[in-house]
């Protein structure tokens, strides 16, 4: 699976983090980990996380601030971790809109599939989501690579990053909002906002070959940016949407 899902695992027992992470890379997903509120938020600011799984039992921590902050903030799906005995948690943490909850101890088996289960829900919402709202996009995946949206960065199908001038970002954005179809030149240029100093039919050719040499891994056969004689360009990959 090239565009896995990232999960962020917010747990101050290094040894439960280190084994969530195990469990959940061996079955097909990108994870962080995060000890406290202040690294789970600078994994939200780094990352674009598709789930987070937050115990509410953090030392010196309220739980479940940190659960009411991240609803509050956006749409990212929450599964909160309680204690088996702790009823009010779990009620309390269902009450603020947390999507599910697993107690401890549990198995891994359970978790991944309530995991599963709520990306699955979390993804029927998100193809329903009126147009008007695409502006909410958080990032674009495809074979891999992740454009995030918020954080302007590129990083390849290893998490590196890929550095990208301002011209070539949104190129590649453009090109992402509209996968598998032929672009014209004029038409990249508006969607990529080239204007001004570039705004000229040929300035899109130059940018493409600057983008094909970061992205594709032959640039003179490019598997991404495919060229529609006399008529444009064409992104031919799924492009997955995260909102």
């Amino acid at each position: 699976m090239a565009n896995r899902p990232h999960i962020l695992v917010v747990d101050d027992d290094d040894a439960i983090r280190e084994l969530v992470a195990t469990y959940l890379t061996d079955n097909e997903f990108r994870v962080s980990g995060a000890a406290n509120g202040a690294e789970m938020k600078q994994a939200l600011q780094d990352h674009v996380i598709d789930l987070v799984l937050l115990d509410l039992r953090l030392n010196g921590e309220d739980g479940m601030q940190l659960a009411r902050g991240l609803r509050d903030s956006g749409e990212i799906p929450v599964i909160i971790v309680t204690g088996r005995l702790e009823e009010a948690d779990r009620v309390m943490g269902l009450e603020l809109a947390a999507d599910d909850y697993v107690t401890k101890p549990f198995s891994n088996r359970e978790m991944l599939a309530r995991i599963r289960a709520v990306l699955r829900r979390s993804q029927k919402r998100g193809d329903g989501v009126a147009s008007a709202q695409d502006t909410q996009r958080r990032a674009y995946r495809f074979d891999g690579w992740e454009l995030n949206l918020l954080a302007r960065r590129l990083t390849d199908p290893d998490g590196r990053r890929v550095e990208l001038s301002n011209g070539e970002f949104n190129l590649l954005q453009a090109l992402c909002e509209a996968p598998q179809r032929v672009l014209s030149r004029d038409r990249l240029l508006e969607l990529s906002r080239l204007h001004g100093a570039e705004v000229y039919d040929r300035s899109i050719d130059v940018q493409i070959l600057r983008l094909r040499r970061k992205i594709e891994g032959d640039p003179s056969s490019p598997r991404f940016i495919q060229t529609e004689r006399g008529a444009g360009y064409v992104f031919n990959t799924p492009v997955d949407v995260l909102n």
